[in-house]
């Protein structure tokens, strides 16, 4: 079986568990959107959605975040982890849309990998899930994943975003980063599964008897 034939299998598999792929991070617009996507670096969405609600009620735009101290927003925050450096990222780069941009969000890679706090990840889930625009963000899943399933050899994720934009269409790429987040976390998740259980890995490596070793990302 080669990529292609595994990639259809995917597919078909994701589509109907998850016909639906809504946003997993609660946010009103492009800002909050953003400012979630920051908070769920090495934290999980259920934690990052319970934290926003007080931080949005004080300051839900750039202008209003501005007016917050670093420390006020490091006491929200904290629960999320890393939290004065995150704290201070939301500071800058809401200072940063304030001076820069007129409180938007700026709509491209290029400018919103210069914000602070953000890298590439981030931008690409803000310009797939907020913009509308094709991205495929790789996080710890997917990049498991496309390992298990035989779709990227990858040792970072860099490269692993590389091989699956390669793969699946262009047109899929949004709505398959988020299914695969969902299929990781519900069904072959990093601690079970290994490449031998779920529906997906059976059905790519039907004759697979040893457990996958994962490439860091």
């Amino acid at each position: 079986m080669n990529k292609s034939d595994r990639a259809n299998i995917i597919i078909d598999a994701l589509n109907e568990a998850y016909p639906e792929t809504p946003i997993p991070l609660d946010h009103k617009d492009i800002y909050t959107l953003l400012i979630a996507v920051l908070l769920s670096a090495q934290c999980t969405d259920k934690r990052v959605n319970e934290v926003t609600p007080e931080l949005f009620a004080m300051a839900s735009d750039p202008f209003a975040m501005t007016k917050l101290s670093v420390e006020s927003i490091y006491e929200i925050i904290k629960p999320c982890g890393l939290g004065p450096k995150k704290s201070k990222a939301i500071s800058n780069l809401s200072h940063t849309l304030v001076y820069e941009y007129d409180q938007k969000v700026p709509e491209s890679f290029e400018a919103l990998e210069q914000l602070p706090g953000v890298g590439h990840k981030t931008a690409s889930v803000v310009m797939s899930q907020g913009f509308g625009h094709p991205a495929f963000p790789v996080d710890t899943h997917i990049h498991r994943l496309a390992h298990r399933w035989g779709l990227s050899n990858g040792k970072n994720v860099q490269k692993t975003e590389k091989d699956l934009k390669n793969i699946f269409p262009e047109s899929d790429w949004s709505r398959l980063h988020l299914q695969i987040i969902y299929w990781g976390r519900e069904h072959c998740q990093a601690r079970a599964c290994y490449g031998l259980e779920c529906y997906i890995c059976k059905s790519c490596y039907p004759r697979r008897k040893t457990p996958v070793k994962h490439k860091r990302g």
